[in-house]
């Protein structure tokens, strides 16, 4: 019996004892899990095993000398323990050569399969349009990316000589034995079973020797090694045109925190007779590939809405593989690639591979701006076939995102040069939006997100509308550059040079505002004022501890922005108020509200005295207050020190006369008094005359009367004699937490602009 560890639904029913608690870490039957095989270890997920089917004992297939792909053909396994006495194992009868499982009986009602030996000489014998019709001859110096944006790229190009392309190969001399040197001979890579159109897993000195072999047993076929990340990278260079207009390489970032996507790289060692059924590579990437030697024979098909359409309905169909989709179309052409040519084949386009002789052959994927829409289509195609993310493009819904957010940039920098964005960008933006929005809302419903942390989707997918827009409606468009003629990109940038000075300034200013930045006077002052309106919903003792220190005890001290600037002698803020009161003026070096420490010395006595004698007012009745007064208060009272027993706007010596006029009436009994306006006492507070510095705190020195306040924020958000409202908004941060501010409760926002208001008209801040 065969367990096959990449797949939890692949492992047969007899499998390794404690293998379920093992994979999903049940640590105390970890701890007791059985030794297996001739080594005498535990069970490793990462490691082909097969069951002897006498003791019932599992073997590591390295152990065996058996490999993954020959463990197929066995059909009763015996292990080295049992094979002295009950013989070798018995291997499975082939009974046809056209069936992927060739233990069927051979009736003739069977159809042929894909891949089978019977299958390829048919192909061979096959009749198809010449590849001449589609294929594009050209030099290499000709296939730049300015040539594809100006011309549109629709159709294959092969190149006879890679000079001009900026392709770095080695030397046609190069075997699978120097793969093996470079690359590393224990590197575990997939091979195709090509009989079977099987995937397998095994290491690359396994393949070399099976390569080198003079009689094949099977027909094993490499396409998928990636080496970006081993010796052999530095040695193959990609065409400028791949490397100039891939996604990856010009708009992923970093810093992102998914990894970077490495498809730029293949090295393709296939045996003769080797084949790949029609496919579209993954993500509708376009492909560069050379044959370094032998020769490969690609069968094409073009990405038509047609032809997409029965190319999925084929490939969700039970017996794909015994349908040759190129009957199903109108035209399939066959293209011969031969040693040192170099094919590049565009977005979406259908094709199917026979390598025809031994061949090594290098290649890359990479999505680019020219043709986003069927790129998109090809990936929602893959997720409504639900192809298995391996052979997906990864991280593709986030590349998108890093690409809509350098579209969108492109796009305004074009607008403000009044230069016309190309075609293939306008459509190309336009199917963006679309599947941003519906991957934007499938966040709610799948686990796993590819949304960048930096990028606010919802605006990104706001502006990139109003650009489109814009484009659409504005009076007197200009004709679009596009593909088929007209200026790229590249000329662009030579007509306005600004734009490259805009783009290289604000690159400079992300660099700038990722690193690290010292907080203005103005951000500890937002910052100050939203900590307060945040005490004054959750209540004075549910404090964040990684904005200020926690508060011991029941008293509500002073540890808010606005004291710790003021104790600060480096910071630049020259008049600041506390409370109502001046503590710091700095204006004029011999004004008597400069804070002194003598001066903070004897505040914290007083301060000292009070609590001493109980004066201070305690938490409860803060709140008692706070709820007479409707529920609001003025911020900066929840960490106020008890500096006086009253508070500045009731007392007659600290107001200006027209409140001292108010507070003898409000002293004497008259509720609702009315003013000359007819007002009621609360309207006539809020239409009071403007306060002085000096009513702000007895303390002030007398030039500083000379400064008239005229913001209303600083005065009480409520008159004194206002009953409460019946139902007083709640205090709870959860009763409020994701709900928009009721009317009339200001947000943090609101009340700094206040603050900003007042600087700009009065100049209480210099």
């Amino acid at each position: 019996m065969i367990g096959f560890p990449s797949t939890l639904s692949a492992y047969p029913t007899k499998s390794p004892p404690h293998f379920i608690p093992a994979l999903f870490g049940d640590s105390r039957k970890m701890a007791a899990a059985p030794l297996y095989c001739v080594c005498r270890q535990s069970y490793d997920v990462s490691r082909f095993m097969i069951e002897c089917d006498l003791c019932n004992d599992w073997f590591h297939g390295s152990c065996v000398q058996v490999e993954e792909h020959h463990a197929v053909d066995i059909d009763v396994y015996h292990c080295p323990n049992c094979e002295p006495q009950h013989g070798p194992s018995l291997m499975k009868k082939r009974n046809n050569w056209h069936r992927h499982d060739y233990t069927e009986q051979d009736d003739g009602t069977k159809p042929v399969q894909a891949g089978t030996s019977v299958f390829v000489k048919e192909l061979q014998n096959r009749t198809f349009a010449s590849g001449d019709e589609i294929l594009q001859w050209m030099p290499g110096e000709q296939v730049t990316q300015r040539y594809l944006e100006s011309h549109g790229w629709q159709y294959p190009i092969a190149v006879s000589n890679m000079e001009g392309l900026g392709l770095r190969l080695p030397q046609p001399s190069f075997s699978v034995k120097d793969v093996e040197q470079v690359v590393g001979g224990d590197k575990v890579i997939d091979v195709i079973d090509v009989a079977r159109q099987a995937d397998s897993k095994m290491k690359l000195k396994e393949f070399i020797k099976y390569y080198y072999k003079p009689h094949r047993p099977k027909v094993l076929n490499v396409i998928s090694l990636e080496f970006s990340d081993t010796k052999m990278a530095d040695q193959v260079v990609v065409p400028d045109v791949a490397q100039n207009m891939s996604w990856v390489e010009n708009y992923w970032p970093d810093d992102s925190f998914f990894p970077k996507p490495f498809v730029q790289k293949y090295c393709l060692m296939g045996v003769k007779n080797s084949y790949t059924d029609f496919h579209i590579d993954f993500g509708g990437t376009s492909v560069w590939y050379h044959v370094l030697w032998g020769e490969k024979i690609f069968y094409m098909i073009k990405p038509t809405q047609a032809n997409l359409a029965l190319y999925e309905a084929w490939s969700s169909s039970p017996n794909q593989s015994e349908v040759f989709f190129g009957d199903k179309v109108d035209k399939c052409y066959k293209c011969v690639v031969q040693q040192g040519t170099t094919l590049l084949i565009p977005t979406g386009w259908i094709h199917a591979v026979l390598t025809s002789q031994d061949c090594m052959a290098f290649g890359g994927n990479f999505l680019h701006n020219l043709n986003i829409g069927m790129q998109l289509r090809c990936y929602e195609m893959e997720r409504r076939l639900k192809t298995p993310d391996l052979f997906k493009f990864p991280y593709f819904e986030a590349i998108c995102w890093y690409v809509a957010k350098n579209l969108l940039e492109t796009l305004k920098e074009l607008r403000e040069d009044n230069c016309p964005p190309q075609t293939y960008l306008v459509e190309g933006v336009k199917a963006l939006i679309s599947p941003l929005k519906t991957w934007l809302k499938r966040e709610v419903t799948e686990p796993t997100s590819e949304v960048p942390d930096h990028i606010r989707p919802n605006r990104l997918i706001k502006e990139l509308t109003k650009e489109i827009r814009y484009l659409e409606v504005r009076s007197g468009p200009v004709k679009s550059q596009g593909s088929g003629g007209g200026q790229c990109p590249a000329t662009l940038e030579r007509v306005c040079p600004a734009r490259q000075a805009r783009r290289a300034a604000r690159r400079l200013r992300e660099q700038q505002e990722r690193g690290p930045k010292v907080p203005s006077n103005l951000e500890i002052l937002e910052l100050h004022t939203r900590e307060v309106l945040r005490r004054l919903e959750v209540g004075p003792l549910e404090e964040d501890p990684t904005f200020c220190p926690p508060v011991h005890g029941k008293f509500n001290m002073v540890s808010t922005a606005s004291a710790a600037a003021a104790e600060n002698p480096d910071t630049h803020l020259r008049l600041t108020l506390h409370n109502g009161r001046i503590i710091r003026d700095a204006r004029r070096p011999g004004s008597s509200t400069a804070s002194s420490p003598v001066k903070a010395e004897s505040e914290r006595s007083s301060v000292g005295q009070l609590k001493s004698r109980g004066e201070m007012k305690t938490e409860s009745d803060q709140e008692q207050q706070h709820s007479t007064m409707g529920g609001e208060e003025k911020p900066g009272h929840l960490d106020e020190v008890a500096t006086s027993q009253e508070p500045w706007w009731s007392s007659p010596s600290r107001c200006s006369p027209e409140c001292r006029e108010q507070h003898q009436r409000r002293v004497a009994g008259d509720k609702s008094p009315m003013d000359s306006q007819g007002n009621s006492s609360s309207e006539a507070w809020d239409n009071q005359g403007p306060l002085s510095l000096g009513a702000l705190s007895h303390d002030a020195s007398p030039e500083a009367d000379n400064y008239q306040y005229c913001d209303p924020s600083m005065s009480p958000p409520l008159h004194p004699s206002k009953r409460h409202a019946s139902n007083s908004p709640p205090v709870s941060n959860q009763a409020t937490k994701g709900k928009r501010p009721k009317k009339g409760m200001a947000t943090a926002k609101q009340r700094l602009g206040k603050i900003l208001k007042m600087n700009r008209h009065n100049g209480v801040f210099v």
